[in-house]
């Protein structure tokens, strides 16, 4: 992420438009930009990427996002090893998570109930309707709880 796109969504208020703040951490670009375009043409999204865990980590500790999307396979720091750290960080540790990954089948997930070992999971590649769908739930269930 560029230090000035980091900087400015830092400083912008969520404001009364309520966007959603989604922060994205995937090391394939064009999977991002994909999802990126996709989420904010809604107006519903404010969508901030992190190339691998490690900037993730340090983006939501800046930016506080509504939600995390975390690629389970990644240089630097995988998903599993970057939702530990954000589990065990005091300031992050109340922000949804979902899992992305290509390693997983839909009917895997769809067996298991959306989840495996615990954990939400997006199967990639995904439709940006179904992920609309899956962001939405998941903050729901986060406002119900």
């Amino acid at each position: 992420m560029i230090a000035s796109q980091e900087k400015g969504a830092a400083m912008e208020a969520k404001g009364p438009c309520l966007k959603k703040r989604v922060l994205l951490i995937d090391d394939e670009e064009h999977f991002c930009y994909f999802l990126k375009v996709k989420l904010e043409q809604t107006g519903r999204f404010e969508v901030l990427i992190a190339g691998n865990g490690l900037d993730g980590i340090r983006l939501a500790k800046v930016n506080t996002p509504d939600l995390i999307l975390l690629d389970v396979n990644m240089p630097v720091m995988d998903g599993p090893a970057t939702a530990e750290r954000i589990l065990d960080d005091e300031q992050i540790c109340d922000i949804p998570l979902l899992f992305l990954s290509g390693l997983v089948t839909k009917n895997e997930i769809e067996v298991r109930g959306g989840s495996i070992a615990g954990r939400e999971f997006i199967v990639k590649p995904v439709r940006g309707d179904e992920l609309i769908a899956a962001i939405e739930s998941r903050l729901s269930r986060n406002r119900d709880e």
